[in-house]
């Protein structure tokens, strides 16, 4: 069992909630993604997703694409974001899901990024454009490595597709809240909860709701329906807000304490 397997066993024991927080490594430099993951977990985050900066991401929306062009600048790839966790792993245990596209994991090589990851740290890894339906090969990859494998599921998901991100998963499967990309929203779409409903039909793994959480209201909204919210776009903003901030890292674990305050009686 992974980190992340063993962080969802010790939340639901606990009778907690988790707290999945996005920020794309290498923004605003590679040297300064360890101390902003401590900021997060200081500010009570029980798993870091570390986005891996690309040139084309067709899922993101535009916080989270200029992050990405700010870390590429600073001379973020997939191996640099490899070398960042494991940095981390130097003085951390929280578990690190590897957030990325289809793209860099192709020329990486998929047995490749699949021994480096585990030998790095990662726990994890959820490629965002990647077809469930043709995932066998990188699946068998990750699983030989003993890394989860995350997938996405939509409201938009048919029932088969459902069914094959139950199949895949492991650690928890992600879903996203509404269509569309990435992006802070004044409310949550009424879209969830059926699609809660029809995951929790096929897999008893935890659940993960993320796309455009930005509000301590929106994770109370959540804290009765999933066993972890997921939030970025908030978080990144936060980080493009105090670039140049010396407390950029108190902004951030105060940002984290503040939006995990709305699990409440879920915490």
């Amino acid at each position: 069992m992974t980190r992340i397997g063993r962080m969802f066993e010790n939340l639901k024991r606990e009778g907690r909630k988790g707290f999945i927080a996005y920020l794309t490594a290498g923004d605003p430099s590679p040297d300064r993604t360890p101390a902003l993951v401590e900021a997060l977990v200081r500010g009570g985050a029980d798993l870091i997703e570390l986005g891996v900066p690309f040139s084309d991401p067709i899922a993101d929306g535009p916080v989270i694409q200029r992050a990405g062009e700010r870390a590429l600048k600073a001379g973020t790839s997939l191996k640099v974001v490899l070398e960042i966790a494991a940095e981390i792993r130097r003085t951390s245990e929280v578990p690190l899901l590897l957030f990325t596209y289809l793209n860099p994991v192709m020329r990486y090589g998929l047995e490749r990024l699949a021994r480096d990851a585990a030998a790095n740290g990662i726990d994890g890894c959820l490629l965002t454009d990647a077809s469930v339906e043709e995932a066998h090969e990188y699946v068998g990859a990750m699983h030989r490595h003993g890394l989860d494998t995350v997938f996405l599921a939509a409201p938009t998901s048919t029932p088969r597709r459902l069914k094959l991100v139950a199949q895949y998963s492991t650690g928890f499967v992600y879903l996203v809240s509404r269509t569309g990309v990435t992006g802070e929203r004044e409310s949550l779409s009424a879209q969830v909860a059926p699609l809660v409903h029809a995951v929790r039909a096929v897999t008893d793994l935890p659940l993960a709701v993320g796309f455009g959480i930005s509000k301590p209201e929106h994770v109370a909204e959540l804290g009765g329906q999933v066993e972890a919210v997921v939030v970025g776009s908030a978080i990144v903003r936060c980080i493009e807000r105090n670039l140049h901030n010396a407390s950029l890292e108190i902004q951030l674990e105060s940002l984290t304490r503040e939006l995990k305050r709305g699990f409440g009686a879920h915490a």
